[in-house]
C-alpha cells in the first residue's frame, strides 16, 4: 500500500506543479499556455517558471499532512525532489 501512495503523491506532485504552471502563464501573461513555454524556452527561464508553478505543492503538502496521509506527503516531497532535478536540467 506504500508504493501505491508514494507514486499518488508524485503524481499529485507533478499535477499541482503542471496547473501553478499554468495558472501562473494564464494570469500573469497575455500569452496562451503552449506559446508562453515555448517562449519561456527559448530565453531559458523554463525552470523558473517551473519552480513557481511547484509553489502550490507547499500548499498540498500542508493539507495532506493536516488529513494524516504521510506517505502520499512523501510522494509529493519526492515529486518536488524530481521536479527540482528537471529544473537543474533546463
Amino acid at each position: 500500500m506504500k508504493n501505491k501512495d508514494l507514486m499518488i503523491g508524485v503524481f499529485l506532485a507533478l499535477l499541482t506543479t503542471f496547473l501553478g504552471t499554468f495558472l501562473f502563464i494564464n494570469l500573469f501573461t497575455d500569452m496562451g499556455y503552449l506559446t508562453g513555454m515555448h517562449l519561456y524556452k527559448e530565453q531559458g527561464m523554463l525552470g523558473k517558471i517551473l519552480t513557481l508553478g511547484a509553489i502550490l505543492n507547499i500548499l498540498l503538502f500542508y493539507f495532506l499532512i493536516k488529513k494524516d496521509r504521510e506517505e502520499i506527503s512523501q510522494g509529493v516531497i519526492l515529486g518536488l525532489i524530481i521536479i527540482t532535478i528537471v529544473t537543474l536540467f533546463l
